[in-house]
């Protein structure tokens, strides 16, 4: 038995062997969760007050403990603050170095305090802050792609289903179609946001507080907008993560495509944008290749973030009610998905801004065969019902194969012989730019529909962005 050791753990009051060094170094969170010790030492701040007016603490005592937790405060602040070997979390290292700097009056910080309402207020403290970031990353991509539409607004392209050339439309539709998306993750972000804000502090570990701690004033100290009603539910509840890592995963999802595509766009095959030489590598092999990395990082990250969700569900699913070990990995899942979308939005801005659009080779990827749904709208027009008028359109499109013209190219008289509802006016439809601003309708590829999608972007990012803080 070794007493010594089991005196510096929080809970080692009732054991008589020492804890076994796998384990010790399994149970440790130290290495990770010191990420969280600015919102560990805010809470215990909020905490003293607490005690204080609960009349736990003199005002003597409370002093010394403010004083003290400024003091590790500065340390982390200035990396001069030392890690033990005993120091299990960032918990309990805060309340170690605490009782060296100011003694005995630490011993009674904790009074009615679990590490179980502890760690879930680090955490909801640390992710309710992190979360501007993706806020800020999130309206600079979508205002990069937006004004992009808007210089680029000219450019026609294929649009593809089944990647398959489909219909001709703006190179600004298709990326303002990513904007839209990412518009949507804003929305959800500040939804997730809210039930975030939700205070766990003063729950105990599992039955609440038994000191008439003034839980509305802890909630207010920490700018959170509710207190929790259950404590069982607090301690124990993790789907704020599980929706922070949902969240991270789909707009992960949402970069993934987004890279997607440009790797095939950027491609030789497609020609249709040159990424910046920043955001590309070369073979250690063949001297000729440019690769998108970047992009296929952003793709294969997207495959990490998900995971990392998927474990955390599956951790969560088996678990009894309140507070579990298992729980641990949670953070770890927070902390590594909120790095690794945080970069690669960062990455993806950057590809954004930097990269080169070949008109050229857009427009020279059309073709008339493209136009075949225009013919069947020709026919629509000309009173044809449009089952009648796709059938028809198909037997030109079938007919120009055959003869192995272009569909623009078949004699007047080859297509009345498929339907007299052909003319002379059949002509005026094979022009790429007459195709596209056809489609005027709120969300359609035309330049007044496109304009319109840029105009409300454009006004959603200038209200958003006023409203939160430039990153640090």
């Amino acid at each position: 038995m070794n007493p010594e050791s089991n005196n510096r753990k929080l809970w080692g009051g009732r054991f008589s062997e020492k804890t076994d060094l796998v384990l010790e170094s399994l149970n440790a969170s130290i290495s990770y969760d010191k990420r969280m010790w600015k919102e560990d030492l805010k809470g215990s701040r909020a905490y003293t007050v607490a005690l204080l007016r609960a009349g736990l603490l003199t005002e003597d005592e409370s002093k010394e403990i403010l004083k003290g937790l400024d003091m590790v405060h500065e340390e982390w602040e200035k990396n001069t603050f030392i890690i033990l070997p005993s120091d299990e979390d960032i918990h309990t290292a805060n309340e170690r170095r605490l009782k060296e700097l100011i003694g005995h009056s630490a011993l009674k910080l904790h009074t009615g305090r679990s590490r179980n309402d502890q760690v879930v207020t680090d955490m909801r403290l640390w992710l309710r802050s992190g979360l501007g970031d993706f806020s800020v990353l999130l309206c600079d991509i979508i205002k990069l792609c937006t004004v992009r539409a808007q210089q680029e607004i000219d450019i026609l392209m294929p649009g593809y289903t089944h990647l398959q050339r489909a219909q001709p439309v703006r190179w600004s539709h298709w990326l303002l179609s990513y904007c839209w998306s990412l518009k949507a993750d804003h929305d959800r972000l500040k939804q997730l946001s809210e039930r975030i804000n939700v205070l766990p502090l003063g729950s105990g570990a599992i039955a609440g507080n038994p000191f008439l701690i003034d839980r509305q004033f802890l909630a207010d100290e920490l700018d959170f907008q509710h207190v929790s009603s259950n404590s069982m539910h607090a301690v124990g509840d993790r789907d704020f993560i599980v929706e922070f890592l949902f969240w991270a995963s789909l707009t992960s999802i949402h970069l993934s495509r987004l890279a997607e595509d440009l790797i095939l766009f950027s491609s030789q095959e497609f020609g249709f944008v040159t990424l910046s030489e920043a955001y590309s590598t070369g073979s250690s092999l063949m001297p000729q290749k440019r690769n998108p990395d970047s992009l296929e990082i952003i793709r294969g990250t997207a495959g990490k973030i998900y995971g990392h969700c998927t474990g955390v569900m599956m951790i969560l699913k088996g678990l009894p009610s309140t507070y579990n070990k298992d729980l641990q990995e949670d953070k770890v899942a927070m902390f590594a998905v909120f790095d690794c979308l945080k970069a690669i939005l960062q990455v993806a801005g950057g590809v954004i801004n930097t990269l080169q659009v070949k008109n050229f080779n857009c427009r020279a990827a059309l073709s008339p065969d493209m136009l075949a749904t225009d013919v069947a709208y020709y026919l629509v027009k000309k009173g044809v019902s449009f089952r009648e008028a796709h059938h028809l359109a198909g037997e030109v499109v079938a007919k120009a194969e055959q003869d192995r013209v272009t569909v623009s190219n078949l004699p007047l008289n080859t297509l009345r012989d498929i339907s007299n509802f052909f003319e002379d006016d059949i002509n005026e439809i094979w022009n790429y730019e007459s195709s596209v601003e056809q489609y005027q309708v709120k969300g359609g590829t035309s330049r007044s529909s496109v304009t319109l999608q840029i105009s409300e972007l454009l006004q959603w990012h200038d209200n958003i962005r006023s409203l939160i803080q430039p990153q640090v």
